[in-house]
């Protein structure tokens, strides 16, 4: 009796032992892969194409629009907006599904009872309008990661002076260990200084790519070291905890401001939730106004009166400094 139940416990303990090593085993196998999807950035990814670093070049800068190839039909503030919200999707293929959603905006609204004249009003005014805003969300995002790596990049710059190497080895450190997007631009630095460019022409060429507000005291504190010599790793020392501490403060200041933020995102949905509440509960209740002009002249001034107050109070609690 007391064999069999040995038996069956060993059983039981070498089942729940396979188990463990199987689930540990998955687990060290998808970390592994998740670590190296993670750990590198777009120009890293790319070099593990077997491709020639000048090759490697070529491509970021035909992504981000900045290659001879470039359409010209679209204007200056549209590319310089494009380059700097990161967007590697080609350009042509980005308008597409743009007005692909402005379209079907415009069926939807007019599927819901909107004449068809204004649903092509609103699609006409959706396909300029949706490419700006969704570039404006991708630079304010980008922007924001962007300014939170620059205080640790220019630390990694400080040490890699410290070890004795020289500015452009330093930015190249930067570009091997540190995730996008900061990752990809200090790399396409080192990659112009490594084909021909000089280094204060590369660093302005990233500020006109990036546009983070911080950028340009990196590049003064560069351009003068450069020219007149001095010690930039105490410069860089400095700036780093100057623009850690203007990020802190950025923040802490958002935070204040965030009650008048607040106010204008509830006085913007609380109009729009009713008008969906009322035609989801009663579709027929604004049915016999649709027809008349004045609705839709009322409609069209509550809408502007309401974006008017809402551009002020987001203008009253956002700060530049």
């Amino acid at each position: 009796m007391f064999d069999g139940l040995s038996a069956i416990y060993i059983v039981y303990a070498a089942a729940a032992l396979t188990g463990i090593l199987i689930a540990e085993a998955c687990y060290l196998l998808y970390a592994g892969r998740s670590d190296k999807r993670t750990a590198i950035n777009r120009r890293m990814k790319l070099q593990e194409h077997k491709i020639s670093q000048e090759q490697v070049l070529v491509q970021l800068r035909k992504e981000r629009g900045l290659d001879a190839g470039t359409p010209l039909f679209s204007p200056d503030r549209f590319r310089a907006l494009r380059t700097q919200s990161g967007m590697i999707m080609p350009l042509s293929k980005f308008l597409m599904i743009t007005c692909g959603v402005a379209f079907a905006a415009g069926l939807v609204a007019i599927w819901y009872g909107l004449p068809p004249l204004m649903g092509f009003v609103l699609f006409v005014v959706l396909v300029p309008v949706l490419p700006v805003l969704t570039l404006r969300f991708k630079r304010k995002r980008r922007l924001k990661r962007f300014g939170m790596q620059l205080p640790e990049a220019l630390e990694l710059i400080t040490r890699g002076l410290k070890a004795g190497h020289p500015v452009p080895v330093a930015i190249a450190m930067v570009a091997r260990e540190m995730p996008d997007p900061i990752g990809t631009e200090f790399g396409v630095i080192a990659d112009e200084v490594t084909y021909g460019s000089d280094l204060v022409s590369a660093l302005n060429s990233l500020f006109d790519r990036v546009g983070q507000e911080d950028l340009p005291l990196f590049v003064t504190a560069v351009s003068i070291q450069t020219s007149s010599g001095g010690n930039l790793r105490e410069i860089l020392d400095g700036l780093a905890t100057t623009i850690r501490e203007r990020g802190k403060l950025r923040r802490k200041v958002r935070a204040i401001a965030t009650e008048g933020r607040m106010s204008a995102y509830i006085l913007t949905a609380v109009p729009a939730l009713l008008f969906a509440a009322i035609m989801a509960l009663m579709p027929s209740f604004y049915r016999d106004v649709w027809g008349e002009p004045k609705t839709w002249y009322l409609l069209g001034g509550s809408i502007t009166w309401l974006m008017l107050g809402n551009f002020m109070m987001f203008k009253m609690s956002n700060f530049k400094f």
